[in-house]
């Protein structure tokens, strides 16, 4: 049977871009990464890091290499969020983007500046200066999601090292969430829930006495566990 013809010139192509929300936590502050444009469009403004897919990659697979490229790490947390498509989100063409976020630990971060940018820096996420493209609503979506998720997941340990305080614990909640947590409720829930395994080990903090360190215990999952403190 022979196969039919088609002309794909029949039809526009937009381009397809993967655009990366990378988060971490910095100073017990949540962080993003963000790089310098040196080329046109918003030269010298600060975006997400991201590129245009190839023809041969998945969308998944640019993503990973995106992140790789920025942070030199691999085998994180990596999630697709949403397709954003407005038609004039980005003036050099049709462009819709694929975005991705990631959560890493700040510690396992080499950064680097590709040949399109000027400069690669962290930046917290409360106080970030005005964004490239459709970026800033990019990243309110992934900050949204991720404060969703906390509620009723896990997703918070992969912002902590393998061994942790309870107050570490707590200050990542507070961090993500963007407000404070009470202290006696939180302990007493995330001790109850079974997600944590304490261990023998002990971390000096200042001059108060040494902590105990946790552990996730990884096949145990969290539900409806964080409440924010009333204000």
């Amino acid at each position: 049977m022979q196969r039919p013809k088609y002309d794909a010139s029949r039809y526009e192509r937009p381009s397809v871009t993967v655009d990366m929300v990378i988060l971490t936590l910095r100073d017990e502050v949540l962080q993003v990464l963000l790089v310098k444009r040196k080329v046109w469009p918003y030269k010298n403004r600060w975006a997400l890091p991201g590129g245009f897919v190839r023809m041969k990659e998945s969308l998944e697979q640019a993503a990973i290499r995106e992140l790789y490229e920025e942070t030199h790490v691999k085998d994180v947390y990596l999630e697709q969020l949403y397709t954003f498509g407005n038609p004039k989100r980005d003036p050099r063409t049709r462009v819709i983007t694929v975005a991705y976020c990631a959560l890493v630990r700040s510690e396992d971060l080499r950064l680097s500046a590709d040949t399109d940018v000027s400069d690669v820096r962290w930046f917290p996420v409360p106080s970030l200066p005005r964004p490239a493209f459709d970026h800033g609503e990019i990243l309110n979506y992934a900050v949204a999601r991720l404060q969703n998720k906390l509620l009723y997941t896990n997703i918070a340990f992969q912002l902590l090292p393998d061994l942790f305080t309870l107050t570490e614990l707590q200050n990542t909640y507070a961090a993500i969430l963007g407000k404070p947590v009470d202290k006696r409720n939180f302990r007493k829930k995330i001790l109850s829930s079974g997600v944590l395994e304490e261990t023998s080990s002990r971390k000096q903090d200042g001059r108060h006495r040494p902590a105990r360190l946790y552990r996730f215990v990884k096949e145990k999952e969290l539900e409806g566990l964080i409440f924010p403190k009333k204000r």
